[in-house]
């Protein structure tokens, strides 16, 4: 079967260019082989969802010049392609998870968890508190018991065991990390991100993933979810993430310019793209359609630490 790549946006706001990088050189790793470029939409934080931000993200994403084989908007064989409506599919891995005493029920809340801690995940500050193995090992039907006391069903989490998970990026090189409990399912029975990524992506066929650099540390433990479903394990590349000039990382507290607004003063879709090449060490920053960069594209001439996006073009009507 050809390789099969995807991009996967989640519709909380409008894309900024870190999303809008990440997407093309997803889209040229997928393309340059000569394999599918899969749309999947992780709507699965209701929440924070925006009333028709998956639209313009998609309307964006095709002004840029890249384009897609299956999608919420264009169907295909692995349907549907929003997370949000898949939650039969996280239920039944849940269930056998459980069943196969790789996963049990917790009743600790995030202030249990944070209350019990010794130490963030991974050793991290900004990271969440490393759970402390409270449920594991105890009577499902008593922590059943407990969380229904408390008004609420239980969590569910991995049994990770603490081990430790050793693979190959195709950017970073050889990585390593340890896999603790965490949660498949929420006490609202919303799957959480890790156990739907692993599940959407071996359903999918996904064969190759090409994210940004902050989701690293969430490698080992989808390879040991993964690993435990029996499900095949894709080849990832985490590319390095867009920064500021002043090196912080690109999120709503630091406002980044959205491809949106970007668009509004005249920018081309070329220009950008060429701009967003350059920061990732392919072209010079010259206007390009994403098809021109196919025939020398490599991961590995692509750089190794965090870029920022020079957009000292002026912005014009033409081309």
């Amino acid at each position: 079967m050809p390789e099969r790549g995807r991009f996967a946006p989640s519709p909380t706001g409008l894309l900024h260019l870190g999303n809008a990088r990440t997407a093309l050189l997803a889209w040229l790793d997928a393309r340059a082989g000569g394999g599918a470029f899969v749309m999947r939409v992780e709507d699965l934080d209701r929440a924070r969802v925006q009333a028709g931000a998956e639209a313009q993200q998609l309307e964006d994403l095709r002004w840029l010049g890249l384009d897609w084989d299956e999608g919420p908007d264009l169907g295909g064989p692995f349907a549907p392609y929003r997370q949000s409506e898949r939650s039969a599919r996280y239920d039944a891995a849940v269930d056998r998870l459980l069943a196969e005493g790789r996963a049990f029920p917790c009743a600790c809340s995030r202030a249990d968890v944070a209350r019990a801690a010794t130490a963030p995940h991974d050793g991290d500050a900004e990271s969440e508190p490393r759970y402390p193995g409270t449920c594991r090992g105890r009577d499902p039907a008593q922590v059943r018991a407990q969380a229904a006391a408390q008004g609420r069903a239980p969590a569910v989490r991995f049994d990770g065991g603490g081990a430790r998970i050793a693979f190959l990026d195709e950017i970073c090189g050889t990585a390593e990390g340890e896999v603790d409990d965490f949660v498949l399912r929420r006490a609202d029975g919303t799957a959480a991100y890790q156990l739907a990524v692993v599940v959407d992506d071996a359903s999918m066929r996904i064969s190759r993933v090409v994210r940004g650099g902050d989701l690293l540390r969430s490698t080992p433990r989808q390879i040991a979810l993964g690993r435990a479903l029996g499900l095949p394990i894709p080849a990832f590349a985490h590319v390095p993430l867009v920064v500021t000039a002043h090196g912080e990382r690109l999120a709503k507290r630091t406002r980044p310019p959205s491809l949106r607004s970007l668009r509004e003063p005249g920018r081309t879709a070329a220009s950008l793209v060429g701009a967003l090449a350059a920061s990732a060490g392919l072209g010079d920053g010259s206007p390009l359609r994403p098809r021109q960069l196919l025939a020398d594209f490599a991961l590995d001439r692509l750089r190794r630490e965090p870029a920022v996006v020079a957009l000292d073009q002026p912005a014009n009507t033409s081309g």
